[in-house]
């Protein structure tokens, strides 16, 4: 499972700039990974984490702005092509991650 977070926020005011850098920091810190500049992804390896992760970024969501998840299998994930100017990269290995019970 994949998660997506999307988010446009408001940077006018230097408070709102503190809130847009805090959030992405946290969501660096929840393991989230840069795919866009308002676009974080994140390889989870049960529904069960997924959801987790989900509440947490409802928890550090900022006042302002606009903020959406989406949830997507690792095949839905599989069939996304991605251009860096006019060349394809493949995607990298689905992480490999360890569960302790």
């Amino acid at each position: 499972m994949w998660l997506f977070v999307f988010f446009d926020l408001p940077v006018t005011l230097k408070k709102e700039r503190k809130a847009a850098t805090l959030f992405r920091k946290k969501l660096l810190q929840d393991g989230f990974t840069m795919m866009q500049f308002s676009v974080y992804i994140r390889h989870c390896a049960s529904k069960e984490s997924a959801n987790a992760h989900i509440r947490r970024v409802k928890g550090f969501v900022p006042d302002k702005g606009q903020v959406s998840i989406l949830q997507v299998t690792d095949k839905q994930y599989g069939n996304i092509i991605n251009y860096w100017g006019k060349k394809s990269k493949p995607l990298p290995d689905t992480p490999v991650q360890l569960e302790l019970f």
